[in-house]
């Protein structure tokens, strides 16, 4: 089973010709591993990006999210089929459950169970979850088992550092993919993170997602200018010293920047 890369490409918010370029220069600069959804409405734009770039499918990781309304076991099978040939593949190597969604008519079971059935019927290698709390990774992990459980896809940054989630996550073997790293741009600005970027000669959104990639967490950043994917890019190569470490850890702020009513579920 390939493992989750530590970096990717995400592509939330990017549509058109915005993320055909930066699937296009995020492949030319080394990027392997592309994350997308069905609710992105960009999967058939990502998939023309892939497909012009040359890159040999067995060197990419795709990431791609059922979303809400495809949860029921009848459609889930044939969603991630749609977003297949949107793709141009015929499997992802990861299929997220995008929102817990409670309350929307699908249990946990039922869902997760349609999940394993798609990996079982060859459409996803690795089956995950994204923004689940606790409780409901543990009913997803009553329902399909832990070690099926490659990821949990949360919001993650300096200033939402979900300690309690992700000490649960790591305790029980589920990989932390960490996404909006940077809160959305705010955590650049950040006074802390500037001054461990001045003495390193690195950018603050190099600082702030080696510090993730340092606690052992995936990182998945978005842009559309070429030079930031470069740069981005650079932070696997900066390790922060502890000291520097403690410093963004004190930056805790609980600034959740997404949590959509009826999706999201009540936050540890």
């Amino acid at each position: 089973m390939s493992t989750i890369p530590a970096f990717g490409l995400g592509t939330f918010r990017l549509q058109g010709q915005v993320v055909i370029d930066s699937v296009r220069n995020g492949l030319e600069l080394g990027y392997r591993a592309i994350d997308t959804a069905q609710i992105y409405g960009n999967e058939a734009e990502v998939g023309e990006a892939i497909a012009a770039s040359g890159v040999r499918r067995d060197d990419l990781f795709l990431t791609t999210k059922i979303w809400v309304d495809h949860y029921a076991k009848d459609k889930l099978l044939p969603s991630l089929e749609d977003s297949l040939a949107k793709l141009r593949t015929d499997y992802v190597d990861l299929t997220l459950i995008h929102w817990p969604a409670p309350g929307n008519g699908v249990s946990v079971e039922e869902f997760m169970t349609a999940l394993a059935d798609a990996q079982a019927k060859g459409l996803t290698r690795r089956i995950g979850i994204s923004n689940f709390n606790i409780e409901l990774t543990r009913q997803a992990i009553a329902a399909v088992g832990k070690d099926a459980i490659a990821t949990n896809q949360i919001e993650l940054s300096p200033y939402l550092q979900n300690r309690k989630l992700a000490d649960f996550l790591q305790s029980e073997g589920i990989h932390v993919t960490s996404y909006m790293t940077l809160a959305y741009g705010k955590v650049l600005g950040d006074p802390a993170i500037a001054a461990i970027a001045r003495r390193r000669g690195a950018t603050p959104a190099q600082v702030a997602l080696a510090w993730a990639l340092q606690l052992g967490y995936s990182v998945i950043p978005s842009s559309t200018k070429r030079e930031n994917l470069a740069g981005n890019l650079l932070a696997q190569n900066l390790r922060l010293s502890e000291e520097e470490m403690a410093q963004i850890a004190a930056l805790e702020r609980n600034g959740r920047e997404v949590s959509p009513d009826g999706l999201a579920p009540q936050w540890d």
